[in-house]
């Protein structure tokens, strides 16, 4: 049974996200990663130092933008932005994490390169209400 409210696992890995990808300050964000920490990303090395170690080797123009937030239970997903990240387009991710314990304990992730409106067939952005430019 889950210890924490999903308000509050909502609250979790958004600190968490920022602390990591955004401030890069790795000691405070091993305080929100499980030293077991479950990496199931196809684009990330196994464990939290797994994950760690991308973002050091990541540019340091790397940022999250965090949007829409779901939790239920000991499960959140957060749709979010990673621009700055080398690649000709930012990622539009989806990202569902599992907390157990009060940290981040298990992640999947859906990745796609966000579409300009001239690739949009839909018209309309994959994140916020604009394109990116």
């Amino acid at each position: 049974m889950s210890k924490t409210t999903p308000e509050q696992n909502k609250a979790l890995v958004l600190k968490a996200f920022d602390t990591l990808f955004n401030q890069r300050d790795y000691e405070a964000a091993a305080r929100f990663w499980s030293d077991r920490y479950i990496q199931h990303s196809a684009h990330i090395e196994p464990g939290r130092e797994g994950l760690f170690n991308l973002i050091r080797s990541a540019p340091a123009s790397l940022r999250y933008e965090p949007g829409l937030i779901l939790a239920e239970g000991d499960y959140v997903i957060v749709h979010g932005r990673f621009s700055g990240n080398g690649r000709p387009a930012a990622w539009i991710a989806a990202d569902v994490v599992r907390i157990e314990n009060g940290v981040l304990a298990e992640h999947w992730d859906v990745l796609q390169d966000e579409a300009t409106q001239a690739e949009s067939k839909s018209g309309l952005p994959m994140f916020g209400t604009h394109f990116p430019s």
